[in-house]
């Protein structure tokens, strides 16, 4: 039985994760899911003010190769070992969580459109779309209240790495989408006809 491979993409706190999550739920075990963030390069040799400076938005913050090859392994039918990483300590943690091969293969993160080795191996691409101020007051909610952060370093972050990779990598990467989902994870429509289309599109590979 061949796989479904799955792309969501789309800017820092646009809710694709939200997206991802609602059609993870919808199609339960039947899906294999990867989020791009649990590739970030393991950063344990830099002292934590060093890693607070990484630009974590670009390309070459992520173990591409890794991720590439754990898709590929999971539509051969093989289980992977996916890392898991610590957003506090911007490192990867000692354990690992395995991920099932499974009809749908779900691919989330910011970069997934970008990276042409992803990219080749997916079906369906979306990228989800949201208004730039709902994006950076997400962002910093979400950094301030989950991942330690203070004010002041989110708002230099955004300037300095976040908002010129959007424009020079995620952005961009919108022309290779298959569809765009406006308004992120609260278009509620547009996640029912993606569920509709999928289901679809899985009976047909069975």
């Amino acid at each position: 039985m061949a796989s479904l491979v799955l792309g969501i993409a789309g800017g820092t706190a646009s809710g694709k994760t939200t997206v991802a999550r609602k059609l993870h739920e919808a199609f339960s075990s039947r899906v294999a899911f990867i989020d791009q963030d649990s590739y970030y390069k393991q950063l344990d040799h830099l002292t934590l003010e060093q890693r607070r400076e990484v630009n974590f938005d670009h390309p070459d913050a992520f173990d591409q190769e890794l991720l590439a090859s754990h898709v590929r392994r999971l539509r051969s039918g093989e289980a992977i070992e996916k890392p898991v990483y610590d957003f506090v300590t911007s490192t990867r943690k000692a354990h690992t969580v395995t991920v099932k091969p499974a009809e749908l293969i779900l691919i989330e993160g910011i970069l997934v459109l970008h990276m042409n080795a992803l990219r080749e191996q997916m079906n369906v691409r979306i990228f989800v779309e949201t208004e730039d101020d709902v994006r950076i007051i997400r962002r910093l909610t979400r950094d301030i209240k989950e991942r330690g952060r203070d004010f002041d370093h989110v708002i230099h972050q955004y300037f300095a790495h976040v908002r010129p990779m959007h424009m020079a990598f995620v952005e961009p990467s919108k022309r290779y989408a298959d569809i765009i989902v406006p308004h992120g994870g609260n278009n509620e429509i547009a996640i029912e006809m993606l569920v509709g289309a999928i289901n679809e599109r899985l009976v047909k590979t069975r």
